[in-house]
């Protein structure tokens, strides 16, 4: 089939991610002795430049990793929890029924610095200043702003000339938004990253002294006591009204990153990892179990799914996102051993019929009753309505994801990384995008605004509450093959991102096609369950395809019921991905080329 570019392989490393200037960065870090966790650690910092509608230092990172000789893959949980003030009663006294998808209420503790440091002291070998160093570079001397990041800006500009003026000070030199390609510089990030290091560096000559004095100098110093102080001014949101923030110096040094184990389900020679049921991430699982009963249906022909592999694969992703909405979230009480058990797939397979479903239909593990949302249940839902947050009644962009049609406006990042030595990094950070919440003046960047993501309803396992995670959409992915880790990939996309990690899984292992190959076959996507952001729209029976797909396989879905949307031959997913063959040590990459922007490098 046709491909966009090669499959890279090489022995040396594999870097690949939504950024050319980020997988570079990351290239030179494994260039220069490092490894896969150094190396991520630099992508994952110069990302948060050179892509800052979609990705930035206060918003959060999930990781899913294995070392080397290891072959139990573990996660890195980046991700930050609810103010302790962030009550349900609190947004109802607010006169809210759901939480903003943008502005100061929607904040989260920044998860992002804390998780890339604690990822780098235990298992990365490289200084903190080897690994931000690149980054720093980009924010003091410049980089080439992308047309997206420059639309994004463009979008917001008003909002920012009229209440986030402290946005309007950094993201529109001389009252204009840039110019897509121009050389944008954030001195105040550069000055912020500095200070940062020389707190770390105060501590002595030790690395992981150094990362530890870094660690508390953003928690429990400047950082810190900066985003207590900002968060005091009520600011503009997409309600409608300006909302103070309910962040605090407490809330940042009451909370660190942490590692947890993977969630794992074997498939054959294949063992895939994802994070817990506190992300989307089993529903890629509970996907798979499902379309097990089906594997004598898909098929690939020329590195194209027919008709029949998409319809299945849509009904089954319906049915997982469904489980999602009523069982997942952080707490102890997701039936998770039983959701991704072979015999409740079993049952919930039976509901897969030869037409498109148009409701929303959770199971009942353990026998247990699903509870959704009264937002849902009372017809939260709008056709038309784009998926994403769209823009608000304040102006912002509370979560900037693909449109239903597949137009990217943003949303997020990914990357990956292998080393020679078999570290194997899958990472999804995200949040703090530019225009959602208002610049931070004195620190260069903005608080993240996953708490949109909660519901303001008792009783839920994605309910509010002080000191819990948001059951967010980021879902990196690993896979081991015989019991050896092998493979890291994702993808950004919001609530599409289990899906097309799906097609892209279904294009490696059931079409055959390499790492590459399967990136570029024909992606799609169901917008047929609620979105996880504000305003929390979805569109039942509606799947939106890349056009590759072909006419014929259109027609064939459309008979079947679905609600068919052509987004154009190259529209849907951001997939990256690298690979070690564990047998012979060659290494392998590949990235996405919608948007011609993200790429893989290594040798």
């Amino acid at each position: 089939m046709f491909t966009t570019r090669p499959e890279l392989v090489g022995t040396h490393g594999m870097v690949a991610s939504t950024h050319w200037l980020a997988s570079s960065a990351g290239m030179a870090v494994l260039e220069d002795g490092g490894n896969a966790f150094d190396a991520a650690a630099a992508v994952g910092f110069v990302l948060q430049v050179v892509e800052p509608h979609l990705n930035g230092p206060g918003g959060e990172v999930p990781a899913v990793f294995a070392a080397a000789g290891e072959t139990t893959p573990r996660v890195l949980c980046g991700q930050g929890v609810a103010p302790a003030a962030a009550t349900i009663g609190h947004f109802r006294d607010l006169g809210l029924d759901l939480v903003p998808g943008s502005g100061l209420l929607a904040a989260t503790v920044p998860g992002a610095w804390d998780g890339w440091l604690t990822l780098l002291r235990d298992y990365g070998t490289k200084s903190l200043r080897d690994v931000l160093g690149y980054a720093i570079g980009y924010a003091r001397d410049g980089f080439p702003l992308l047309a997206r990041a420059s639309a994004a800006i463009e979008a917001v500009a008003d909002l920012f000339r009229e209440h986030w003026t402290s946005s309007a000070a950094l993201w529109l030199p001389g009252g204009q938004p840039p110019r897509p390609g121009e050389r944008f510089r954030n001195p105040k990030l550069a000055d912020t990253w500095e200070w940062l290091l020389a707190a770390g560096e105060a501590a002595g000559s030790g690395r992981e002294a150094q990362i530890e004095a870094a660690r508390r100098a953003w928690s429990q110093g400047f950082v810190a006591a900066q985003v207590e102080e900002f968060c005091r001014t009520p600011y503009r949101d997409d309600s409608g009204r300006a909302h103070a923030g309910l962040l605090t110096g407490e809330d940042l040094a009451g909370w660190q990153a942490s590692y947890e184990d993977a969630v794992t389900v074997d498939f054959g020679d294949w063992t895939v990892a994802k994070v817990g049921a506190w992300s989307q991430g089993p529903v890629l699982l509970q996907q798979l179990l499902l379309l097990e009963g089906f594997a004598d249906r898909l098929s690939y022909v020329d590195g194209v799914p027919t008709a029949e592999t998409v319809h299945l694969a849509v009904e089954c992703a319906k049915l997982a996102f469904a489980d999602r909405e009523a069982w997942y979230g952080d707490s102890g009480s997701v039936p998770l051993k039983t959701l991704l058990s072979r015999e409740y797939a079993q049952v919930r397979r039976a509901l897969v019929g030869e037409t498109a479903s148009l409701e929303l239909r959770p199971g009942s593990p353990d026998g247990l009753n699903a509870t959704l949302p009264g937002h849902v249940l009372g017809g939260g839902f709008v056709a038309g309505r784009e998926g994403g947050g769209g823009g608000g009644q304040g102006g912002a962009i509370g979560e900037p994801t693909v449109s239903r049609t597949g137009a990217v406006r943003g949303d997020t990042v990914h990357v990956d990384v292998v080393d020679r030595w078999g570290n194997l990094v899958s990472a999804t950070p995200s949040g703090g995008w530019l225009q959602s919440s208002p610049t931070i003046p004195s620190l260069g960047f903005c608080l993240g605004s996953r708490a949109q993501m909660f519901w303001l309803e008792e009783g839920l396992p994605n309910s509010l509450a002080p000191g819990k995670r948001p059951r967010i959409t980021l879902s990196p992915s690993l896979a081991l093959r015989d019991g050896l880790p092998t493979l890291a990939f994702g993808t950004p996309g919001g609530d599409q991102q289990d899906q097309w990690q799906l097609g892209f899984w279904l294009a490696h292992t059931v079409g055959g096609l390499n790492l590459q190959e399967a990136i570029d076959s024909p992606m799609w996507h169901s917008n047929a369950f609620p979105s996880s952001f504000y305003p929390r729209g979805w569109t039942p029976g509606e799947l939106v395809v890349e056009s590759r797909l072909g006419e014929a396989s259109m027609a064939s879905l459309r008979d079947r019921g679905h609600i068919v949307l052509d987004s154009g031959p190259w529209t849907l997913g951001r997939m990256s991905a690298v690979a070690r063959d564990a047998w012979d040590g060659l290494l392998r990459g590949a990235a996405n080329p919608r948007g011609n922007q993200g790429y893989a490098v290594g040798r």
